[in-house]
């Protein structure tokens, strides 16, 4: 892997979800990310980390019996030489194992030791369990998304990914910089509740401004309730999106709908905006979806098609931008952002648990000898 983050070694202690996406993030930028697997994972008959499991992307993988005092000192020293330990356990979890921010520390002051969880490391449901959906139901961006009847869960994008994983990446990168700069580690607390609140930060301005309307989905600007803003079903049963805020962009919207402006009511009377819906929802039915996309491909009117997952790697402007990438016959999103002077390579495929352990171990400064002694024991698989 090359990337701007060569040379940096994290150190990610296996999870689900979010944390092991940060991992994937900081990897796909170059890190050398050593994700330490259950030992059990690693053992003949057990089902193995698949190539599907793409978060595992561009890792290397060491197989620790965490509950072992050996394997514990093993992931130990690997903090010594990183700059980033992160994981997903509940709070407390880690400190019960020895691997907590403390003992950490302790080998590397400088290390950046990024804590990834649902509610955070206090606070009243700190120790409940939960899923994206109970986090951002909380955190007020479930309330905001859907139709009017009720809200619906936006995959598990808003909270895993975006308000979690992809927080602890920026937090963790923040506190490399900082220790970089001071020689000073720290613990970095990244919780789903938090960071989903943090992505509707331009929504509580607008309630303060007094044009978003909180209480109702489908009333706003942004959450579908404007007809010039919203999706449309096309006669084929797919669908296309119109994002044609500005009145110049409108204006081509209705040009390519062969709708005559003065026929319509005024826009910006939101009592105007179920007519106008109608209006639209009446004539994208007239035509397939691909047909409507031809239209609007030559018309700047901030339309699109709806691609499913399938159908996105093979837009002409995705294709063409190399935004899916086939790694190992598993078509995949690339790494981005991009950079001009450090630009990430194409990640290797999923490690399976355990398969770098003999690397690292030997990276760490154990011998052969040493290495078998710790498999012996169960300290490693």
């Amino acid at each position: 892997m090359s990337g701007p983050l060569q040379g940096v070694r994290v150190v990610e202690i296996a999870a689900i979800g979010p944390a092991p996406f940060c991992g994937m993030v900081l990897a796909d930028l170059g890190a050398d990310v050593i994700r330490v697997d259950r030992a059990d994972a690693a053992a003949p008959g057990h089902t193995k980390t698949s190539r599907h499991d793409l978060m595992c992307r561009g890792k290397r993988s060491i197989a620790v019996d965490l509950k072992h005092e050996r394997g514990v000192d093993v992931v130990l020293r690997l903090v010594e030489g990183s700059a980033a330990l992160i994981e997903g356990f509940r709070p407390g979890v880690t400190e019960r194992l020895g691997i907590g921010p403390a003992p950490c520390l302790a080998r590397n002051p400088r290390l950046t030791y990024g804590r990834m969880t649902g509610w955070g490391q206090e606070g009243a449901l700190s120790a409940r369990s939960g899923h994206d959906i109970d986090y951002i139901a909380l955190s007020g961006a479930l309330a905001a998304i859907g139709p009017e009847d009720r809200p619906t869960p936006p995959l598990n994008l808003v909270g895993d990914f975006g308000g979690g994983g992809m927080l602890l990446a920026v937090g963790v990168l923040a506190g490399v910089i900082h220790a970089r700069e001071s020689g000073q580690g720290q613990v970095v607390d990244a919780a789903m509740v938090d960071g989903s609140a943090l992505l509707t930060t331009a929504m509580h301005g607008h309630i303060a401004e007094g044009w978003w309307v909180p209480a109702t989905r489908e009333s706003n600007l942004l959450d579908g309730g404007a007809p010039f803003y919203a999706v449309y079903e096309a006669r084929d049963g797919g669908h296309v999106a119109v994002g044609a805020l500005e009145p110049q962009f409108y204006q081509l919207l209705l040009e390519g709908l062969e709708i005559a402006p003065d026929s319509l009511p005024d826009r910006t009377d939101r009592s105007s905006w179920p007519r106008i819906r109608s209006v639209f929802a009446a004539r994208f039915l007239e035509r397939p979806r691909d047909e409507w996309a031809g239209i609007f491909s030559g018309i700047d009117a901030c339309v699109a098609p709806v691609l499913n997952a399938v159908e996105a790697p093979k837009h002409p402007h995705n294709r063409g931008r190399s935004v899916f990438v086939e790694v190992e016959g598993v078509l995949q999103p690339a790494p981005a952002p991009r950079f001009d002077r450090t630009p990430a390579g194409i990640p290797e495929g999923p490690p399976f648990p355990g398969r770098d352990t003999d690397e690292v171990l030997a990276g760490l400064g154990f011998s052969q000898e040493q290495a078998g002694m710790l498999r012996r024991v169960g300290a490693v698989a």
